[in-house]
């Protein structure tokens, strides 16, 4: 349970006691406890340095009365809402509960924010290439839009030509062998 979980064990298991009186089941995601109603994530806990958290995936859509929530990452994060603790004390079990209620309240209505489009990328090297080399064209065709997206944002996010050229040369072979650019992390 997270890097500095230990250190706050008591006080996460009472935000577990409270969660466990809602109808969220409890997962191990990312190396920790999340919550999730019908496979879907509401709410995950930790302990970190300097506090421990709950946090909800799409708290975004909490009317957040008592004014708990913060997003960590302004300008980054766009649904998450982390509300800190840093003592047993400050855990008030009905005003949590309100907020799980409402969490789950908002999944059963589906409210989620929609990732936004990413910007389509062309790489007018890799199309020679393809050009010169139809059974490259093919084997990259073969690809979901996403890897196809990941191949062109690593090429095209090299600044000198002759990186990019290095990069096409270095993913030639993977996509002839039908092997994503991150598929070894996966």
């Amino acid at each position: 349970m997270w890097k500095y979980g230990s250190q706050w064990e008591e006080e996460l298991l009472l935000l577990k006691s409270i969660i466990d009186k809602t109808e969220l089941k409890e997962t191990t995601k990312w190396g920790g406890p999340v919550y999730v109603y019908e496979k879907r994530n509401v709410l995950g806990i930790g302990g970190f340095k300097d506090y421990f958290t709950i946090w909800f995936y799409n708290g975004v859509f909490l009317k957040d009365k008592k004014k708990k929530l913060i997003n960590a990452q302004e300008e980054i994060t766009k649904s998450l809402r982390q509300w800190r603790f840093a003592s047993k004390e400050d855990i008030d079990e009905v005003v949590i509960l309100e907020y799980i209620l409402e969490a789950i309240e908002n999944e059963k209505q589906g409210k989620i924010i929609k990732p936004a489009k990413k910007e389509m990328i062309i790489s007018e090297l890799l199309d020679k290439e393809m050009i010169q080399n139809p059974a490259l064209k093919e084997a990259f065709q073969k690809f979901t839009p996403y890897k196809q997206y990941e191949f062109l944002e690593y090429i095209e996010s090299a600044k000198q030509e002759k990186t990019k050229l290095s990069r096409i040369e270095k993913v030639i072979p993977m996509i002839l062998a039908n092997v994503g650019l991150n598929d070894k992390y996966r």
